[in-house]
């Protein structure tokens, strides 16, 4: 969950662009921040708690001087509160070996009486200072670099990503992984090494992956890797079509406020290429690898996700039950674990995940490799681990997303699930080809349907709308069948970024409990678009009005029966129904923004989150 970013040059500062690629992915933890330079006279070393801007602040008093070898970390805080000295990167106690470190190293405390009993001396209260000084350990007793990283890490037990320079070996950096994701970069100049490909977007755009168990050494002129057994591995780089401007607010205020007017064009981008009219099909690439007969031989489904994406994933079952007839389950990624062993031969298991990285989700997936199951990831990264491990792949191609409140990778993770559940449907034969054109119509009409929801009026009622929720200290989302999830995906938008308690629940259970709540101090958002499920809860919303409560009500544009009851509306396109939660999630999102900024909270990046949860 921490972000590491290393650079190692023929020439050069490299300084301000370590910190530059530190700054994208602070999204990731920003507990503390730190910088590492190594120059004539050893490594220089600055830390602070608090935000990247609070290293910053301290860079300009007590600067660094110019360097073509750096390491820069920022951290969410796991072992040791959040203070100075607890901030990476961290060195021995002859401050000769240097450490950044994502992850958690299970036996910590072992290891630190180990080498307390041998005279090392500690000056934090992290995990990570004690790699620090194990790979110092070996280092001074004749290893180089490379060799006491790897007999440092092969003691350590638990997740890492780990990147380490040292003062007798200059113009040398080691990265060593498990679990957690490393990326290098190779530039004409340099190597490069990071937690995610947009920290170094603006250094290189050809990226190689260290897989599990892998460790590598970097120079400015080149790079070896090497497999857990230590025997050296070749591995081409890959390009990365993604520009640094994407990985940039581009004069929004928030990079969530980007990312969600982003949405209409991660429709096009996701689905528009893939879609292929005259057949009523979709067409993925390779490395999506089903045919029609596997396709057919596959009697249920399972999705797996964890926060956000679990939403896209409810959604992804409903979908395929709708267009494929195939049953499933969705079920959280970190409860898996502890499920029953069926057999998996008839099965197909989706994960979902934006980075590719969540750690409960990446677990959940070899667990059903290792059952037997085949697995499908649904996932924005090329290049990260689910993509990597997964047998089978569809990329929703949202391009980075940047705010930790996710919105655009949800609206391309159910692109993407709908276009699934055309896929099979087709090699199932549950769609004929003409369902399968007036299905792929459907999406395509909804990309210019939803610009009126990034105009004035529409945002003249998400105002309007906030100024319900922004006095309360509670709130429910209602919601039933396609827009359960919907409900359930705008309250966890609101709770992450403005901090008032939101809950979704299904419409039907709200008499059995939440009822009890309703009062003029606590508002339901309800979502009553038209479908199947409009006239009930138009009956929901009655009976929260009976009871003097507060409804702000996602509805089609005119429709007057919902405004005739509601206290505001939230207006949207009315469009096919099986696409009505592309649509209607996005004023839920709006609305989250606009309470969380009148209330003065920190969009980007809200208290206690992260936005790629790398750790158990």
């Amino acid at each position: 969950m921490c972000g590491i970013v290393g650079a190692v040059q023929t020439h050069g500062n490299v300084v301000p662009a370590v910190l530059a690629g530190l700054k994208t992915l602070e999204y990731r933890g920003y507990d503390s921040a730190g910088l590492a330079v190594m120059t004539p006279h050893g490594i220089q070393v600055r830390r602070k708690s608090g935000k990247l801007s609070a290293l910053e602040a301290e860079l300009a008093q007590n600067g660094v001087p110019p360097s073509s070898q750096a390491l820069a970390h920022t951290r969410w805080a796991t072992h040791g509160a959040p203070t100075d000295r607890n901030a990476h990167p961290h060195c021995d106690d002859r401050g000769e070996v240097v450490v950044v470190h994502n992850g958690i190293i299970e036996n910590y405390a072992e290891l630190h009486g180990m080498l307390a009993a041998q005279g090392h001396a500690f000056s934090s209260e992290t995990d990570t200072e004690v790699l620090a000084h194990l790979i110092a350990h070996f280092h001074r007793n004749g290893d180089d670099l490379h060799s006491a990283t790897r007999k440092a890490m092969a003691l350590a037990h638990g997740a890492y990503a780990v990147v380490v320079i040292s003062a007798r070996e200059p113009g040398t950096m080691v990265a060593a992984r498990l679990e957690s994701p490393v990326v290098i970069g190779v530039g004409e100049h340099g190597r490069y090494v990071a937690s995610g490909i947009p920290a170094l977007l603006n250094l290189t755009r050809d990226f190689l992956v260290l897989e599990n168990g892998e460790s590598a050494r970097l120079t400015p002129t080149g790079h070896e890797i090497y497999d857990a057994r230590g025997q050296r591995v070749e591995r081409a780089p890959f390009r990365c079509e993604w520009t640094p401007e994407q990985a940039e607010k581009g004069g929004y205020a928030h990079f969530m406020l980007k990312e969600i007017e982003e949405q209409p064009d991660v429709l096009a981008r996701t689905a528009f290429d893939r879609l292929r009219d005259p057949e009523g099909d979709v067409a993925f690439e390779d490395e999506f690898g089903l045919d029609d007969a596997a396709l057919r031989g596959f009697r249920r489904l399972r999705f797996m996700a964890m926060g956000t994406s679990f939403h896209a994933a409810l959604l992804g079952q409903m979908l395929l039950a709708e267009l494929a007839r195939l049953p499933g389950e969705t079920l959280n990624a970190s409860e898996f674990l502890y499920s029953a062993r069926l057999p998996e031969e008839d099965s197909l298991t989706v994960i979902v995940s934006q980075s590719g990285e969540t750690a409960d989700s990446l677990r959940a997936m070899r667990e059903v490799q290792a059952r037997g199951g085949r697995t499908l990831g649904i996932c924005n990264v090329r290049g990260s681990t689910l993509a990597r491990e997964a047998r089978h792949l569809v990329l929703t191609h949202c391009g980075p997303e940047v705010g930790v409140a996710s919105t655009k990778a949800f609206f391309g993770q159910v692109a993407a699930l709908y276009m699934l559940a055309v896929r099979v449907g087709r090699a199932r034969g549950t769609l004929s080809r003409e369902q399968g054109q007036a299905r792929l119509l459907d999406l395509r009409k909804l990309r210019p349907m939803l610009d009126p929801l990034f105009e004035s009026d529409a945002k003249q009622a998400v105002e309007a709308a906030a100024d319900l929720l922004v006095p309360v200290r509670s709130c429910l989302y209602l919601g039933r069948g396609l827009q359960l999830p919907v409900a359930l995906e705008g309250a966890l938008k609101l709770k992450e970024i403005s901090y008032i308690h939101a809950e979704g629940y299904p419409a039907g259970e709200m008499k059995h409990g939440p009822i009890a709540l309703i009062d003029p101090s606590f508002p339901v958002v309800a979502i009553a678009t038209p479908g199947r499920s409009y006239d009930k809860m138009i009956s929901n919303i009655q009976e929260v009005k009976a009871r003097q409560g507060r409804v702000i009500a996602v509805a089609a544009r005119g429709d007057r029966k919902v405004a005739a009851l509601a206290d505001a509306v939230l207006p949207v396109p009315e469009v096919a129904e099986l696409l009505a939660p592309l649509a209607n999630v996005i004023p839920l999102q709006q609305l989250a923004y606009t309470v969380a900024l009148r209330l003065g909270r920190d969009i980007d990046q809200p208290r206690n989150l992260a936005k790629s949860v790398t750790v158990e």
